[in-house]
C-alpha cells in the first residue's frame, strides 16, 4: 500500500503510535493525558481510513497485524524525522538541557557513537553525553545509564525496547597477514589460519562449525574481553577475527578473509526506561541514536516493547 498518497489525522496517527508503544488503549491514554474510549476511537477511525486492520483485538490484549507493523515502521521514521528537521528549524532544542548517559560495547563505544552522535551537537549543544562502554544490562535497571546499545532484548519489564535491526559480522584479517599465512579457499581452509578472539573462544566456535569452519581454541593466539583491543589486534596481523561488517568493509589493509563466506548477524537493540515518555533530551539522544543505527543496520526503525 502507498502511504504517502493518503491523508490522514495525525492525530490518530500518535494513538496508533502509542498504543503500539504501551500495548493498549489504557497505556496509550496515559501517555497521552486523554481518555481509552477517545484512543480507541482514534484507532478505528484511522484503520476506518487506510481501509486496513491495524490491530488484533482479543481476550489477551492487543497485537499489531503484519500492516500495523508496516505502518509503524513509516510512522516511527517520519516522526524521528521531523523531531530533528523541526529542531534546526527552529531550535527549540536550545532549551533542552543535561547530562544523558549512553551505554554500549566497547567496541561500539568507540568506533560508531562518536559518529552518530556528532549532529547532537547542532540540534541541541546543551545536552551532554556521558558514554559508558559496558555490556551491562543492569546500568539501566539501576538507573547507571539513560540509553543502552545491547544485542539481546531485555526481558525487564520496566524498560522500553526498540530491535533497529541487525548487524553482519564476517571474518577479516589484514591483507599483510593473508600475504604471509595465505589465502584460504575453501571454508576449511580457514580453519588452518590463526584466529583473533574474545577470551571464550567457545563462543565462536560452535558458529564457525556451524558454517564449515573446524576452528580449534589452540587456533585462537590472540584474545581479549575488551572489543576494541581485539580489533586493534586484528589490525596489527595477529590472524583472523570475525568482525563487525561496518568496520571490516571500509578499514584500509583489512578485507574479508573469503569472499562469498556467510555473514553471522547479531541484532541491536535500543533501550531505555520509561522516562523516555516524559525527558525531553532522553528522547532527543534516543531518537538520534535509533535514525543513526537504524542507517547503519540498512533499515528504517522498528518500534517494540
Amino acid at each position: 500500500m502507498n502511504w504517502q498518497a493518503i491523508s490522514f489525522d495525525w492525530n490518530q496517527v500518535r494513538a496508533f503510535l502509542a498504543t503500539a508503544e504501551e500495548g493498549s488503549f489504557s497505556g496509550a491514554a496515559r501517555v497521552l493525558k486523554t481518555t481509552q474510549p477517545t484512543v480507541g476511537r482514534q484507532i478505528g477511525a484511522l484503520e476506518d481510513a487506510l481501509g486496513v486492520t491495524l490491530f488484533e483485538r482479543s481476550v489477551r490484549g492487543l497485537t499489531l497485524t503484519e500492516t500495523g507493523r508496516d505502518l509503524l515502521d513509516h510512522v516511527r521514521a517520519m516522526g524521528e524525522a521531523a523531531t530533528l528537521i523541526s529542531m534546526v528549524a527552529d531550535r527549540t532544542s536550545q532549551d533542552v538541557t543535561g547530562e544523558v548517559t549512553v551505554t554500549g560495547t566497547d567496541l561500539l563505544s568507540a568506533m560508531i557513537l562518536p559518529h552518530l552522535l556528532k549532529p547532537l551537537r547542532e540540534v541541541a549543544p546543551g545536552i551532554r553525553v556521558r558514554i559508558l562502554a559496558s555490556s551491562d544490562i543492569e546500568n539501566l535497571t539501576q538507573r547507571n545509564a539513560d540509553i543502552a546499545i545491547r544485542h539481546v532484548r531485555p526481558d525487564q519489564p520496566d524498560l522500553i525496547a526498540r530491535h533497529l535491526g541487525d548487524f553482519r559480522a564476517n571474518l577479516y584479517a589484514t591483507s599483510n597477514y593473508l600475504d604471509r599465512a595465505g589465502r584460504p579457499r575453501t571454508a576449511r581452509d580457514i580453519a588452518d589460519h590463526d584466529f583473533v578472539g574474545n577470551a571464550d573462544p567457545g563462543l565462536l566456535m560452535t558458529p564457525l562449525h556451524n558454517m564449515g569452519v573446524p576452528v580449534r581454541p589452540e587456533s585462537f593466539v590472540m584474545s581479549s574481553t575488551n572489543g576494541t583491543v581485539a580489533w586493534e589486534l586484528l589490525k596489527a596481523g595477529y590472524g583472523v577475527s570475525m568482525q563487525p561488517e561496518t568496520l571490516g568493509e571500509v578499514e584500509p589493509g583489512v578485507e574479508k578473509v573469503l569472499p562469498g563466506f556467510p555473514s553471522l548477524e547479531f541484532p541491536i537493540w535500543l533501550v531505555t526506561h520509561r522516562e523516555l515518555q516524559t525527558s525531553r533530551r532522553i528522547r532527543v539522544v534516543f531518537d538520534l541514536l535509533a535514525r543513526g543505527l537504524a542507517e547503519r543496520v540498512g533499515r528504517a526503525p522498528r518500534s517494540a516493547r
